[in-house]
């Protein structure tokens, strides 16, 4: 069993044991009947085929209240502190796949108050900045502006708060240690931020004066705020928040998480072609020492980041990516030729994204909630 690992919501490291973390958080795993119950409602999105998408809480007991006629709505988000990259998006496209899917409300959070909490180097100016341009990435991927709605924290405090001081007045501050880790150098807003990340889990409540079920997309790095959610989320009178989680997008260096913090190896949603091309050109493979060890020995995909990128994302096709395994196992393909094969991939995405990403900045009033501090 492999402990040498972190996973928490502000920081993972090492090689992460997702099965471990099933155990350790006390999630479930989406197995093969549940894969089945969701082929009911349409063609399985790859992440969840290849369980990229892999761990559960009340999923089953969601549906079960959908397939009644009793709608749920989505709510996701996003910590502002820089640029978007490829990382970021992962989650927010499959959250569209849900949306498409279920034809349900969403509500996408930008926490730029956490942000500011956390980073002693930025201000709420920085973190605001942040904010309106992450959103035009999200607005870019073409979610439905009839369904969806961005919540900045500090715009939208007149909302949240009310809901964020139920949550806090139930959550003691023996749990946030407990949870998070928290100690006596903490500054008090980072101990009672959890409360505002709990809040849009009932923010139809506060908009329509509906106790409306709340399925979470995200990171399985985030459970532990909504674990905090759930526990009181029916001693307000509210459904628990079910969540579905997915695993860490990779980084070029061959670890388990994309940084921003690690710009060399990072591939942002504002990169130019030429700036794609080096990072992936660079990118840690699991190829041979040489061509003739290649041709001989072959490479091992299962930790080559070029390979995971196309696993996780780029690579709709399972037969495809299959084959492209087997080569690679075999020899039959070169590292070169699989890095050129994803830099023309991404460069292809990035092309219509950058595109679809300058049209957002005359869309964002069509998504956004109206300021209410």
């Amino acid at each position: 069993m492999n402990d040498d690992f972190k996973v928490t919501p502000w920081e993972v490291t090492g090689e992460i044991d997702y099965d471990q973390l099933i155990t350790r958080f006390g999630t479930k795993k989406i197995d093969r009947e549940m894969l089945d119950r969701l082929s009911g409602y349409g063609e399985l999105h790859p992440m969840l085929r290849r369980s990229v998408v892999y761990s559960q809480r009340d999923l089953g007991w969601l549906l079960d209240l959908y397939d009644k006629g009793q709608k749920f709505f989505l709510y996701t988000g996003r910590g502002p502190s820089g640029g978007t990259h490829l990382g970021h998006l992962m989650p927010w496209i499959f959250t569209k796949y849900l949306q498409d899917l279920f034809h349900v409300n969403l509500y996408f959070q930008m926490t730029d108050d956490e942000k500011y909490l956390f980073n002693e180097n930025l201000s709420l100016d920085d973190t605001r900045r942040a904010a309106y341009d992450n959103a035009l990435d999200f607005i870019a991927l073409g979610f439905d502006p009839e369904k969806t709605k961005i919540v900045i924290d500090t715009e939208q405090i007149k909302l949240l708060y009310p809901l964020a001081l139920k949550v806090a007045k139930r959550v003691t501050f023996s749990t946030a240690k407990a949870v998070f880790g928290f100690d006596n150098s903490n500054n008090i807003g980072s101990i009672f931020y959890t409360s505002m990340q709990a809040a849009p889990c009932f923010i139809e409540d506060a908009l329509y004066g509906k106790n409306t079920p709340c399925l979470i997309p995200c990171g399985i790095d985030q459970d532990a705020h909504f674990r905090v959610a759930r526990d009181v989320a029916p001693l307000l009178g509210y459904h628990k928040p079910a969540l579905i989680h997915n695993k860490m997008f990779p980084g070029l260096t061959g670890n388990d998480k994309m940084s921003s913090s690690q710009p060399l190896t990072t591939i942002f949603t504002t990169d130019k072609p030429r700036e794609v091309k080096k990072k992936i050109g660079n990118a840690f493979t699991g190829g041979q020492a040489s061509v003739d060890e290649q041709r001989k020995l072959g490479g091992r995909p299962e930790v080559c980041s070029v390979f995971k990128y196309q696993y996780f994302l780029f690579e709709k096709d399972d037969r495809a990516l299959d084959d492209l395994s087997e080569r690679c196992r075999k020899g039959e393909i070169l590292c070169g030729e699989c890095k050129q094969l994803l830099t023309q991939r991404i460069n292809e995405f990035l092309e219509e994204h950058q595109r679809k990403r300058e049209e957002a900045k005359e869309r964002l009033h069509e998504f956004m909630l109206p300021p209410t501090c």
